[in-house]
């Protein structure tokens, strides 16, 4: 990419020293990174249509989870919302009861180590 700016009194050596002819190649990793990690990966097989085997990361699916995939794909997006504010609420009590096990094992002494 050459870079040109017009001088303000018109001297060429100026805008010779404003030229550029430096290469911008997009080929190096080390100078543009891949953003989003796995993107590239994901494009050049969505590119691929022929190939009938199933991606990676389906490969380890059950038949529930495929199925618990296409019932939250289906959602709307409030539902989806008040799906993942269940989870929250869920994951909050799991926490608390966890909370309450430690305690309670702490108190009984269940989760001393053995003195040598």
């Amino acid at each position: 990419a050459i870079l040109k700016m017009a001088s303000p009194n018109g001297g060429d050596d100026f805008e010779s020293s404003l030229l550029s002819f430096e290469n911008l190649d997009r080929a190096s990793p080390d100078l543009w990174p891949e953003q989003l990690p796995g993107v590239a990966e994901f494009a050049a097989s969505y590119k691929n249509p022929i190939t009938n085997s199933p991606p990676k990361w389906m490969a380890e699916l059950e038949s529930e989870d495929i199925e618990m995939l296409k019932e939250l794909g289906s959602l709307t997006t409030a539902n989806l919302m008040e799906k993942v504010k269940g989870l929250q609420n869920l994951a909050y009590q799991l926490g608390l009861e966890e909370s309450r096990e430690m305690t309670r094992g702490k108190f009984l002494n269940i989760l001393e180590r053995p003195k040598k």
